[in-house]
This record gives structure tokens, C-alpha cells and sequence, in this order.
């Protein structure tokens, strides 16, 4: 069978990341012009051949999430118009992923809206990492490949493992990443059971499980304003929990997210570099993780036709 000659190709989002994947693949970033025209346009020009090629783009739709979407889809458009064999949209926070179902009155599922719009622009197949909500695959008629970014946080925690370790899930939809993780870590459950009062505030309720005494590990997918993990973190402390420890993928961290964390019982948040983490944003209790050689290795077998399921075969409760 004849082989496709692969390139990679990135927006503005994550350029870092991008770099570091080509490097693990031993292979340059494509050259490409991503930038934008007087009035604000985006501006998109692809300046190597792609005929025939087997293109894959990096790119997060985190903030400015509409800005680093469109250039996805432009870039996605430009390879497609130049004859690009296979286009695979390498996508390591997929954005507007918590609007995934209609839970009020007149309100969109803008999370299936974004499925749509790539694959319309040309997009074969979709490559992502922890999506808010599991049924997000099902919104694509093209192949999407999960991955899980356990391995790499669990490691983490394998190498500074704290003792008497419960991993905690910060609400009750968090149960199954929650339990995938004490599994890996063999360690304790427990679960915060918390209510929302509106989008921006929750009030903890109670905990289930045994924190007394124990250190905790918080696991979740994603933290923007930090209010739900800080409020769970001081729950777990009011419970007689001793050093509290957070581990999210995709750290957006918007609005005042740093300064509560920095206040927070919060001893040490692991984050990975799915979103790029600003300088300014880096704190002595923030610490970002590397998911270049998963996203790596994805590539390389989606590119040599070659399962991925080992990567996550493993964690069969998350799939």
C-alpha cells in the first residue's frame, strides 16, 4: 500500500505543543502563514505542497477560543483546496465542549455546532484529549480518536506519591475519571457532593467517602474560573483532609482563577499543556505537564495505520 507522505501544520493556539510533537517525531512544523489582514480577517496561506499528503493540524479552541476556531477551520479549508489527501484535526481542548446537551429552554448545543462546522470544512478524522463529556464523539460522522491524559498525570503522582492518598472527584460527574485514577494509583474514593447555585457559583453539600486524616488528590477535566475546585478543596479541609492536591487537563483559568487558587488549601494543581499556561499565569503551586509524546505517538499511528487503542486500552472505564 502506498504511503502518504505526512505533514504537520498549526495555528496560533499552541504553537509550543506543536513544536514539541514534531520534535518527538523527528520532523519539521509546516510551513504555513497564519496571520490576520488590517481589518482583523484571518489571513491563511499554506506555503509547501500538500497534494497527496497526509496533513494533520495542531490546534486548541481555547481562548481566544472564536479567534483560534476560525483559524482551524480556515486552515482546514486552505489544505483542503490544495489537495491535501487526508486532513486530521489534532484538537487537544476541544472548546464549547460544556455545551454538549440542551439542560434549558432555547439554548443551543454549540458543541455539536463545532463538530459540524469541521467536519464541513474538510476535516477525515479528529484527534482530542479528554472531552468535557463522553457522548461528544457520538456528534461526529467522522472517526474521532479519544485519548486520556491519565498516564501522564498518574505518573506524575507515581514519583511524588503522596501517602494515604483518596483521589476525590470535585462533583458527581467527575465518578468515572475520579475512579480511573484510583485505580491507577490504588488509592481511596471519594466524591463532593456539591449544588449549583448559578454558572459562576456552587455550594458544596457533603462528602462521600473517608478524607480524615488522609491526603487528597482532586481530579477533574477542566478549570476555568477555579470557584467549584477551590470550594471543594476547602470542604475537604473542613472534613479533616491534611494536604490537598488538584490534577486537571485542560488549564483554562480564566477570570480570577489565580488568585483563588493562590489563596486556596490547594497545595500543588498539575496541570497539562493541552492549553498554553502564560508566564504570568505560572505560580509556585502550579505545575504543567507534557502531552506531546501521547499526542505524539497518536500520530504516528493514526499516520501508519496502527490502532491506538493501546494507548488507552488499559483504562477500559474511561473509553
Amino acid at each position: 500500500m502506498k504511503r502518504h507522505e505526512v505533514l504537520l501544520f498549526t495555528g496560533n493556539s499552541n504553537k509550543k505543543l506543536a513544536k514539541e510533537i514534531c520534535a518527538n517525531l523527528g520532523m519539521p512544523l509546516g510551513n504555513a502563514l497564519v496571520g490576520r489582514f488590517s481589518e482583523g480577517e484571518i489571513k491563511v496561506k499554506i506555503n509547501e505542497d500538500v497534494r497527496g499528503k497526509d496533513v494533520f493540524i495542531i490546534q486548541s479552541i481555547c481562548p481566544p477560543v472564536n479567534e483560534n476556531l476560525m483559524e482551524l477551520l480556515i486552515l482546514i479549508d486552505a489544505l483542503k483546496r490544495s489537495s491535501a489527501w487526508r486532513i486530521t484535526a489534532v484538537i487537544p481542548y476541544y472548546g464549547y465542549a460544556r455545551q454538549d446537551r440542551k439542560d434549558q429552554p432555547r439554548v443551543p448545543i454549540t458543541a455539536k455546532l463545532v463538530a459540524n462546522l469541521l467536519t464541513a470544512a474538510g476535516t477525515k478524522r479528529v484527534l482530542t484529549i479528554d472531552l468535557h463529556a463522553g457522548q461528544i464523539q457520538g456528534f461526529f460522522d467522522i472517526p474521532l480518536d479519544h485519548l486520556f491524559a491519565i498516564n501522564v498525570v498518574a505518573d506524575y503522582f507515581i514519583k511524588h506519591r503522596p501517602k494515604n492518598l483518596v483521589v476525590v472527584s470535585p462533583d458527581v460527574g467527575g465518578i468515572k475519571m475520579a475512579r480511573a485514577y484510583a485505580k491507577r494509583l490504588r488509592a481511596g474514593l471519594a466524591i463532593v457532593d456539591k449544588r449549583r447555585v448559578n454558572d459562576k457559583k456552587t455550594e458544596v453539600m457533603f462528602i462521600m467517602g473517608e478524607v480524615k486524616g488522609k491526603n487528597c488528590l482532586l481530579v477533574d477535566d477542566i478549570i476555568a474560573t477555579a470557584s467549584s475546585l477551590v470550594e471543594a478543596a476547602q470542604a475537604l479541609k473542613n472534613n479533616g483532609a491534611k494536604d490537598i492536591f488538584a490534577a486537571i487537563t485542560h488549564p483554562i483559568l480564566s477570570g480570577p482563577a489565580i488568585d483563588r487558587i493562590k489563596k486556596s488549601a490547594i497545595q500543588k494543581l498539575v496541570v497539562t499543556n493541552t492549553i498554553p499556561v502564560r508566564r504570568d499565569k505560572i505560580i509556585p503551586k502550579i505545575e504543567v505537564l507534557s502531552v506531546a509524546s501521547l499526542l505524539s505517538e497518536a500520530i504516528d499511528r493514526i499516520h501508519n495505520e496502527k490502532s491506538i487503542s493501546v494507548l488507552f486500552d488499559k483504562f477500559p472505564g474511561l473509553g
